[in-house]
């Protein structure tokens, strides 16, 4: 509904933002990133909580907010009041997408139900993000990213068996319901190209998780296998793992494919290992998982991490470093592929942020700008989309509206 610029694939798309923290915010970013117009709606006076949330917070301000919110417009609006309700409601006649991630029920108390706004545009496509989903005994609750990942099988395997269930160091659970809830949105807007109608995307966080969890139920319901954590080691996968180096330093090498671990075995002056009955497939590689890393491990750590990388390079087989943002940011290949960008931020300079991805050839999305003020775009958004003058305004903000 927004007149196209030609920059992005999603520029002639029209988004409101009404979620907070990261789960639905997420989703806006991904799609404000391929050019889509997403205005994010904030509590005046207050904004997400995400402008306070992350590590060190120079001029007080966060270093999250700048890529979550990055490419996004800010709008203040009181969403209790009838008067900022109304102006939602003004706003959905030209919009494509509504994002929220609020507890189930609250949109309704706020007279924004889907049946109300469809009403008001048949062709609104209105995603929902929430821990437990839209129904069900546990959709009222309030759910997480950290519940979704527990209860949807991801913290049970992730980690040493030696030690509790772990956390994967990021937010996951939130994000991938992000992720899911930004692929029903273009799943819904490409099937409103049929139908003429929006409709409801409803996506769970620990449905999103669950959805990751490849064959783990199935593997209990038929064989009764139940998966359990492995620490660094992918089960009777083997070798793919990480390996010591003569200098203290790790790589992890795949090279459980049978012509690739043969082309490890001559790598490592051993070609012979590849005969062995133990290692020769897949199926006994993986039954003698332990002692074959072992093994690996005793040459692996005789040569040092830059030698070993070429040689593994050399040889064809699959090797990573294990990174840190200070390796991301020195790489040579991140840096030929423009993974990492400078992006102005009025109180830093430039600082630094992953780029848009995935990569399109045609419709490329960017980095415009990084997240906004909190009220940024009140004037655009008042002024020039809803027509108010400099009165109407002012009268909205003085009486706590926006």
């Amino acid at each position: 509904m927004v007149a196209s610029t030609g920059e992005g694939a999603l520029s002639d798309l029209r988004v409101l933002e009404m979620g907070q923290l990261l789960a639905g915010p997420f989703c806006g970013q991904m799609l404000a990133d391929f050019g889509a117009e997403v205005i994010k709606i904030e509590a005046p006076g207050v904004g997400d909580p995400m402008r306070q949330w992350g590590r060190e917070k120079p001029h007080g301000k966060s270093l999250w907010w700048p890529v979550v919110a990055r490419n996004k417009k800010s709008l203040t609006l009181n969403l209790r009041e009838k008067e900022g309700q109304d102006i939602v409601r003004k706003l959905i006649e030209n919009t494509d997408i509504l994002i929220e991630n609020f507890r189930p029920g609250t949109m309704e108390r706020w007279n924004l139900s889907y049946e109300e706004l469809s009403a008001i545009n048949p062709r609104l496509v209105m995603v929902r993000v929430t821990g437990f989903g839209q129904t069900g005994p546990y959709s009222k609750r309030a759910g997480y990213g950290a519940i979704g990942e527990a209860m949807g099988g991801l913290r049970y395997v992730v980690g040493d068996p030696s030690t509790q269930p772990s956390r994967m160091g990021i937010s996951i659970g939130d994000e991938l319901a992000a992720v899911h809830a930004c692929m029903g949105a273009m799943f819904a807007i490409h099937a409103r190209e049929r139908t003429g109608k929006g409709q409801v995307v409803d996506s769970a966080i620990y449905e999103a998780v669950l959805n990751m969890m490849e064959s783990l139920v199935t593997e209990y319901d038929v064989a009764g296998y139940v998966r359990e954590r492995t620490g660094a080691i992918l089960p009777n996968v083997s070798p793919s793992n990480v390996f010591d180096t003569a200098d203290d330093k790790l790589l992890l090498i795949a090279a459980n494919q049978d012509t690739v671990f043969k082309r490890l075995a001559e790598a490592m002056d051993r070609p012979e290992l590849a005969e062995d009955e133990r290692y020769a497939t897949h199926s006994a590689r993986g039954k003698y998982q332990k002692e074959l890393d072992g093994l690996i491990n005793e040459w692996t750590r005789t040569i040092p991490l830059a030698e070993l990388e070429e040689r593994m390079n050399e040889f064809g087989v699959p090797c990573g470093l294990i990174y840190k943002a200070e390796d991301m940011i020195e790489d040579e290949h991140f840096k030929a592929r423009n993974a990492i960008v400078d992006v102005e931020h009025p109180d830093f300079g430039p600082i630094k942020m992953q780029n848009v991805a995935p990569r399109l050839s045609d419709t490329p999305g960017a980095v415009r700008h990084v997240g906004p003020e909190l009220g940024a775009d009140n004037a655009y958004v008042l002024g020039e989309l809803l027509n108010l003058d400099a009165e109407a305004q002012a009268r909205l903000k003085d009486s706590g509206i926006t």
